[in-house]
């Protein structure tokens, strides 16, 4: 029989995935020319992330920033040393789509986890990451410290196309 912590993981991952799904689907009614029900696929979108996050925080999940960094590297470092490349050899084997996805995964969780370890020794020093500008790949998820001015290393993207956040 579950436990209660087993029921709030499984929800956890549940509402993470309906996030995120829907999040999708809304992008897609968009293209489509159904503004309104992309913004219903938002909403609730941010509706399933408030319970994630719930669920995150009954889980105790949510730690000081740098408890948090570091279970950051550590997932960060898990998927691009143990995860991904399985997934990938399996999918270059079978010819699937996913491979690709997957290659760019591998590739840019290792530079999430150095960005992490990054922010993490500035932490430790009581400092935030002062004057950096994080620019995302929309392609691939490279994260790029600074307005990139060559194509994407992971994914040949032009740097016109990295967003600010």
């Amino acid at each position: 029989m579950s436990t209660t912590l087993d029921n709030i993981k499984s929800a956890f991952a549940g509402e993470s995935q309906a996030n995120q799904k829907y999040r999708a689907f809304a992008k897609k009614a968009e293209q489509d020319g159904f503004p309104n029900v992309a913004k219903l696929f938002r909403t609730a979108a941010e509706a399933e992330r408030i319970h994630a996050e719930g669920h995150l925080k009954a889980m105790d999940g949510i730690g000081s920033t740098a408890d948090n960094l570091v279970a950051a590297f550590e997932g960060e470092t898990h998927e691009y040393k143990e995860m991904y490349p399985p997934m990938l050899e399996k999918a270059v084997a079978e010819d699937h789509k996913a491979k690709r996805m997957f290659g760019y995964a591998l590739e840019t969780e290792a530079v999430h986890a150095k960005l992490y370890t990054m922010a993490l020794e500035s932490v430790k020093q009581g400092k935030d990451l002062e004057g950096m500008e994080f620019y995302l790949c929309p392609v691939c998820g490279n994260i790029e410290l600074g307005k990139p001015t060559e194509p994407c290393k992971v994914c040949g993207a032009k740097p016109d196309k990295f967003t600010l956040l």
